[in-house]
């Protein structure tokens, strides 16, 4: 564990930190970079990758509108769940217990059903990349892609590895699709009047945004490796924010240009499949190179989720078992293995399995979302005093209100999708 910073300075007497000027200390900076990054690749997943490729297809230029609307929806419930948990130095699910006894169990364990299923999903994700990028069967790529999780965990994971392997495999992720964005020529003037002015732009897709980019594990992901590398209490609260609304900014920045890139092969009368509308855009803009590309971007997607998840979903299991808190990077391991070993049992990614997943998100986000504000409001004493603004507290409730809007229409949902 990263030690308090002002034990770290090399001076004869340390200057206290504080939250305007907190001490500096490189490996904690790389874990407060590695978080950002963690929260905006695990919003950004193979999920939303191919969610954005179908509904651009489907609404245009109105699309757009549900983008913004997501990242307004992010905003309200990163910048919450962030401070709440690094203030107080605690995990979600432990804050939970606190204030309503039994129920961090009840939430680490909905967290940890929804991250096997998707970690089903982000596995067979880097499958079906590395099939794009070099022909190899999608089983056998995605327990190449699954031995190298594993690795980033067990080789001194918390010590750099973890933190250094999302922002390498990010950075490549966002770099192939700003080239995207920019090799199609996309509409831009069109997509921003859309953004304020959509045309026949249901609520389907935002709602399917929303359960997928900050729910289930997605909203704890930057805020759980914020609490493992001790980047915790007031003395820290600037880097807590800072890093939150950076992890938004990027993640803004990735939805908009996919967006973007898709927009601009629609617009141009690119013949667009409906399996695979992503790689379509791709390969208009690049031909057969382009179909690696997209490969590439697929199989990135997928290691970053897959890593989110399973981090994530691991520091979860921490309260529900204590070999779990006392092997941590062999328990996120046998995650990822079991992880794999489903998918290979199960050939391919089941459809309803997915749209499950995405429903149990819905149900997920008002029921943390709710315990993080009324910590944030009501119980000051498990942050050390710490008054958090009202309009944050404001922009909260409102995202919250809108989770449990969505939490109902996902609930509805639930019935029909095994029939």
């Amino acid at each position: 564990m990263t030690q308090p910073d002002d034990d770290r300075s090399s001076n004869p007497v340390p200057a206290p930190a504080s939250p305007d000027r907190p001490t500096v200390n490189p490996k904690r900076s790389l874990a407060v970079v590695g978080a950002m990054f963690l929260m905006a690749m695990s919003a950004a997943g193979p999920g939303f990758i191919s969610q954005t490729g179908t509904f651009t297809v489907q609404y245009g230029a109105s699309f757009a509108a549900a983008i913004v609307a997501s990242v307004l929806i992010d905003i309200a419930v990163q910048l919450n769940v962030w401070r709440v948990i690094g203030v107080s130095g605690l995990r979600a699910q432990d804050l939970a217990n606190k204030v309503i006894p039994g129920s961090g169990y009840v939430l680490a364990g909905l967290i940890v059903v929804g991250g096997v299923v998707f970690c089903i999903g982000n596995i067979s994700a880097t499958g079906a990349g590395l099939k794009n990028l070099f022909g190899l069967d999608p089983r056998i790529g995605a327990s190449i892609s699954a031995v190298l999780c594993i690795l980033i965990f067990t080789y001194k994971a918390l010590d750099g590895t973890l933190d250094r392997a999302v922002l390498v495999l990010g950075a490549i992720k966002i770099g192939l699709i700003l080239y995207l964005a920019i090799v199609t020529n996309p509409p831009v003037g069109e997509a921003a009047l859309r953004t304020v002015a959509p045309v026949g732009l249901d609520f389907l897709p935002v709602l399917t945004l929303i359960g997928g980019t900050v729910g289930g594990y997605i909203t704890y992901a930057g805020a759980h490796r914020f609490l493992e590398a001790g980047t915790t209490g007031r003395e820290n609260l600037t880097s807590i924010t800072r890093g939150s609304v950076n992890g938004i900014l990027v993640t803004l920045v990735l939805r908009v240009a996919l967006f973007l890139g898709i927009l601009g092969a629609v617009t141009a009368g690119a013949q667009m499949s409906k399996s695979d509308p992503v790689g379509s855009a791709f390969g208009f803009a690049a031909g057969p190179v382009g179909i690696a590309l997209f490969g590439l971007v697929f199989w990135t997607a997928g290691m970053t989720s897959t890593i989110g998840a399973s981090f994530t979903s691991g520091t979860f299991l921490k309260t529900l078992s204590p070999f779990v808190a006392k092997r941590f990077n062999l328990s996120v391991s046998v995650f990822i293995a079991v992880s794999t070993i489903l998918y290979l049992v199960l050939g391919q990614t089941p459809a309803a399995l997915l749209v499950f997943a995405g429903a149990f998100n819905g149900l997920i986000l008002p029921f943390g979302l709710g315990l993080m504000l009324w910590i944030a409001w009501r119980r000051r004493d498990l942050l050390g005093g710490f008054r958090s603004p009202a309009w944050f507290l404001g922009i909260g409730v409102a995202a919250w209100l809108f989770t449990v809007v969505a939490g109902v229409l996902s609930l509805a949902q639930l019935p029909t999708i095994f029939r």
